[in-house]
């Protein structure tokens, strides 16, 4: 196992990208690993996480809420990001654990900004009260083409799956224009190769990007 793993206690990580990208297969393998190596791990999911944010979750993802209102959407994820930021993930922190997210702020300015339409300054307004300077220190975005990811996602699509090929191709525009315009921050990974290739490239690339070297036993 990689001693590097260690070294990742106290740090935040995103995994994020469009739907059928693959991201929560690797958030598992990346979970697994991280715990066989030892190491004290707070995994959390968005929206959710909390017991406010899954029943928000619920409301967010039922195709019967077709008509909810873009904002709306935008500050129901925050509202839940808020909840799960405040009981779950600044606390984990604090206690020196790694923090492992599946999505963050990182894809409410995919989807309801980039693809839906909402200017990223009201949705970097909001994220501000949302998170409270509680920032990932990477993001990593699992970059798929459409065609692909359509090919992967279930058939029982979710509210904001059943949108069309165009609001993904959006999205997918969303997620690599905010990594472009922050490589401090930002990875991207091609996810189209098979998992145990993507795999490794992950490792890789959080080694390179974050572990500090293990301290000797």
């Amino acid at each position: 196992m990689q001693r590097w793993i260690s070294g990742l206690a106290g740090r935040f990580i995103v995994f994020d990208g469009p739907d059928g990208s693959g991201k929560s297969t690797q958030f598992r393998r990346f979970g697994e690993a991280c715990r066989a190596a030892g190491l004290d791990i707070c995994e959390v999911r968005e929206p959710g996480g909390t017991a406010v944010g899954e029943r928000i979750r619920e409301i967010l993802l039922d195709p019967v809420h077709e008509d909810m209102d873009l904002t709306c959407e935008m500050l129901l994820y925050m509202a839940s990001r808020a909840q799960l930021v405040r009981r779950v993930i600044a606390p984990a922190l604090r206690s020196g654990r790694l923090v492992l997210a599946d999505r963050f702020v990182s894809s409410t300015v995919a989807y309801q900004g980039a693809a839906g339409g909402l200017p990223y300054e009201a949705i970097a307004d909001v994220a501000r009260v949302a998170v409270n300077g509680t920032e990932p220190d990477l993001t990593i975005v699992f970059d798929v083409d459409e065609e692909s990811a359509a090919r992967r996602i279930s058939p029982l699509l979710d509210r904001i799956e059943q949108r069309g090929a165009e609001y993904h191709r959006r999205v997918r525009e969303g997620f690599l224009r905010q990594a472009e315009s922050r490589p401090d921050r930002f990875a991207v990974i091609d996810a189209r190769a098979d998992t145990d290739a993507v795999t490794a490239v992950l490792m890789e690339v959080i080694a390179a990007r974050l572990a500090r070297p293990a301290q000797p036993a």
